[in-house]
């Protein structure tokens, strides 16, 4: 079959930003997450993901193109139909995704030829299950039983692709969160050293960051400089 298109890995990630009102997934590698996890602050809003996310791949091998591809987004169709009853949602695109619909799935997902076969293809998106209770356990599980749910169509196949991860919405809107966290940590260093010195803080203009410090807990940070000086 094709290689996995994304793993959506729990482990430390430092993340570029995103625009406002985005889902994004937070992502990133076992190897080295522990260093990369150490170049940032510590001084921010920690918080439950919103969603757990799995990407998925149909994947299709019928002989005839048209039929193929008839399976395959038959088979997404069904998924989506599926997932309303289940409570997962499905979704498009890849650290920044969007929702993935009735109306938009056969013009959104893209075919990918299989790099060994001429006469298999395959789509890619993810699914996503809220994390209400923080129980990742009990989303995972809804996401594994979803994808054996799903009806197949003909001979298309779905099957995970990569690991589980999550997903946080809107990043953005924990700004004043995060402002709030850095301000009561600049005030608390600068009494450290006495009376006669106060915080500088700069650099407060970045976007809003995150990093993922647990399964299901993501640090949502602001990469600034502080400086203690003398007060004039």
């Amino acid at each position: 079959m094709l290689k996995p298109l994304l793993a959506v890995i729990l482990a430390g990630a430092i993340a570029t930003p995103a625009l406002a009102q985005d889902e994004v997934v937070v992502t990133g590698s076992k190897r080295g997450a522990g260093e990369m996890a150490s170049q940032v602050a510590g001084v921010g809003v920690k918080r439950r993901a919103d969603f757990a996310v799995q990407r998925v791949t149909i994947y299709g091998d019928t002989r005839d193109k048209a039929m193929r591809r008839a399976e395959i987004l038959a088979t997404v169709k069904n998924a989506i139909d599926a997932g309303t009853k289940r409570g997962v949602a499905l979704a498009y695109g890849d650290s920044v995704i969007r929702p993935l619909t009735l109306v938009n799935y056969a013009t959104k997902l893209s075919f990918t030829e299989d790099d060994d076969r001429n006469d298999a293809e395959q789509v890619s998106f993810i699914i996503k299950t809220p994390l209400k209770d923080g129980d990742a356990f009990a989303a995972l599980d809804r996401l594994s039983s979803f994808i054996k749910a799903v009806p197949l169509s003909g001979r298309a196949v779905i099957e995970p692709d990569g690991e589980a991860g999550v997903s946080i919405v809107d990043p953005g809107q924990y700004r004043a969160q995060v402002i709030a966290a850095i301000a009561a940590d600049a005030t608390a260093s600068a009494k450290q050293f006495g009376e006669d010195y106060a915080a500088q803080v700069s650099s407060l203009a970045q976007p809003v960051r995150w990093v993922l410090t647990g399964p299901t807990e993501v640090l949502l940070y602001i990469q600034y400089d502080l400086q203690i000086v003398p007060k004039d």
